[in-house]
């Protein structure tokens, strides 16, 4: 099978990943941890690139709060890369955001919303911006690529000048929506 990803045209002449980048090193983060994500595929590329980032890949996504309460104690600012699936897997580990009063900036890519061919993804999908809310976080959504700089920025600010939890949850129609084909 060969998978295609179809996108808006918007996110076709902008290149999104590419401006969040630019955003998160301008805000001086210097970790971005992540679950390898197909959403996030150009992102962590472009930061495993950057001499400036430690790129680090995750077995699970709430390594990634642990890595970014880290970072903080030791004087660097952290982003972590997720799927909205992953949100699911965090649920506990976000109170030690909280608990402990250190920022945790969250990219999250979003699944299951309109479009989404895999049932699986549906559920955790349509619940993570609650979950995240239930959970203390802070939610920005990007739906335009020509929004990606700023509201990047803006969540990151929000993170690192108030010590909190902040998630921008980038739609699936922003990503693509992935579709399953035989190849022929």
């Amino acid at each position: 099978m060969q998978r295609k990803i179809s996108r808006s045209s918007s996110a076709e002449a902008i290149d999104w990943p590419a401006a969040i980048h630019r955003a998160l090193k301008s805000q001086r983060v210097r970790q971005v941890s992540y679950v390898p994500d197909a959403g996030h595929k150009r992102l962590i590329e472009l930061c495993r690139a950057d001499k400036r980032m430690a790129a680090v890949p995750l077995t699970t996504e709430e390594e990634g709060i642990g890595l970014a309460a880290g970072a903080w104690l030791g004087g660097e600012r952290s982003a972590l890369l997720m799927q909205s699936s992953g949100v699911g897997n965090c649920i506990n580990a976000l109170s030690l955001a909280s608990n402990c009063g250190f920022p945790l900036l969250m990219l999250v890519t979003m699944r299951g919303e309109t479009g989404e061919r895999n049932p699986w993804q549906v559920p955790m999908g349509q619940t993570t911006p609650e979950a995240l809310r239930l959970a203390g976080v802070r939610t920005l959504r990007l739906e335009r690529a020509e929004e990606a700089s700023a509201l990047t920025n803006a969540a990151a600010k929000a993170a690192f000048e108030e010590q909190s939890a902040v998630a921008l949850l980038i739609s699936q129609q922003l990503i693509g929506v992935k579709s399953f084909e035989e190849k022929r």
